[in-house]
Formats: structure tokens, sequence, C-alpha cells
């Protein structure tokens, strides 16, 4: 599958750790715990002491905890 330039710059957006709290709900402490236990996406070093996360993938790792939340409700109404 190709993607068009547009969506390859998008997918590859980098975000600050505020705005992955924002789109996840957890805090720093946690987002970092994760990232230790290898369940949550690694952060890129964009600078000495500067990180940023690939939306993309952020992304991915949401969507990963809803799709398993509906499977989990249709289990159960099943």
């Amino acid at each position: 599958m190709n993607l068009s330039k547009e969506n390859q710059i998008e997918n590859l957006r980098l975000i600050r750790r505020k705005e992955v709290q924002t789109k996840t709900g957890l805090g720093a402490s946690s987002i970092y715990a994760m990232m230790q236990q290898g369940t949550f996406p690694k952060a890129v070093n964009i600078s000495e002491r500067r990180v940023a996360w690939i939306e993309s993938e952020v992304d991915a790792w949401i969507a990963e905890r809803v799709a398993k939340h509906r499977a989990n409700i249709a289990t159960m109404e099943a």
C-alpha cells in the first residue's frame, strides 16, 4: 500500500508528552513505566534533552485498547 506524501508526513508527526497524555489520559509516570515494560510506544530522541512520540504509533496503541474493550463487551454480551 502506497501512502500519499501528505499521509506519510501525517503518520510521522512527532508529538510531545503533554499531547500524548491528553490523547491517552495517562500520566507521565504511567507512560514511562509502560514504555519500560514494552506496553507503550517508545519515545524518539529529538535532541539532547527532548523526546517525542510518533503520533501514528500512539494512535495505534489507542485503537488497540478500544478494540480490546469492544471485544470484551461483545464476549460478555454473547
